[in-house]
């Protein structure tokens, strides 16, 4: 009996004297890596326009259905997304939709701060989505 409480004492010395991974939180904030997956976002086309064509295959690739579109033509006949939206509490965070997206509308960001009081507020719409123009 003196063995093995010798033995889950010397486990409890060990790890009292490791350094310390705790970060304080609100005032440090930990590195990701760059691949980190975080919020979505929406990128622009460098004249200012969206680069959403609103074909769909991030909605089908989806494996937790949180993404849906609907798809319209301006007046110059160029298909864009007349509205976006996802479900962010339902998002896996895989990176399927990124990688599906024919022409790199949609991407990443490192941003993971998205808490809020209720279901409504984790959906976010194109233009919570949409990087601001320049």
């Amino acid at each position: 009996m003196l063995k093995a409480l010798a033995e889950g004492l010397s486990v409890t010395l060990k790890h009292m004297f490791k350094k310390r991974n705790t970060v304080q939180y609100p005032e440090q904030r930990r590195e990701y890596s760059p691949r980190f997956r975080g919020k979505h976002k929406l990128n622009r086309n460098e004249d200012g326009s969206e680069k959403c064509v609103g074909c769909y295959l991030c909605a089908v690739v989806c494996p937790s259905q949180c993404i849906s579109l609907q798809a319209g033509e301006n007046e110059h006949g160029k298909r864009y997304a007349e509205w976006y939206k996802i479900q962010m509490g339902r998002c896996l965070f895989c990176g399927f939709c990124v990688e599906a997206c024919p022409v790199e509308a949609l991407d990443m960001t490192g941003f993971y701060e998205m808490s809020c009081y209720g279901r409504d507020g984790l959906v976010y719409e194109k233009k919570d989505l949409l990087v601001p123009k320049k």
